[in-house]
């Protein structure tokens, strides 16, 4: 399976796993002491500015919407141009970075 395959996968899993989730399972804090939807959003940040270097554009805040609900949303919109821009390294490194979240949310 190629790079590409994979992030696709991975991203289908952790959406799979996280989109009926609720607000307060959003809300609810992980052992980081960090929450659900700030580890999430944290991940589609460092995808965002994967992509940032890959198309040599300055990195830019990912917006933190109001609704917790829409993180998966964000997160594959921005695994798509991940998918598109970053070189098989970053792509490789986002595979384990949502692997191992997908861990910390079970």
């Amino acid at each position: 399976m190629s790079d590409e395959d994979q992030l696709g996968a991975a991203v289908r899993k952790l959406v799979g796993q996280v989109s009926h989730w609720t607000p307060p399972r959003w809300a609810a804090f992980s052992l980081s002491g960090a929450t659900r939807a700030d580890l999430m959003h944290d991940l589609i940040q460092w995808m965002a500015d994967r992509c940032a270097e890959a198309e040599g554009r300055p990195a830019l805040p990912v917006p933190r919407l109001d609704n917790d609900l829409a993180l998966p949303d964000q997160l594959t919109v921005v695994a798509a141009d991940l998918r598109r821009f970053a070189p098989p390294a970053a792509r490789a490194d986002a595979v384990a970075r949502i692997n191992a979240l997908r861990g910390a949310f079970t």
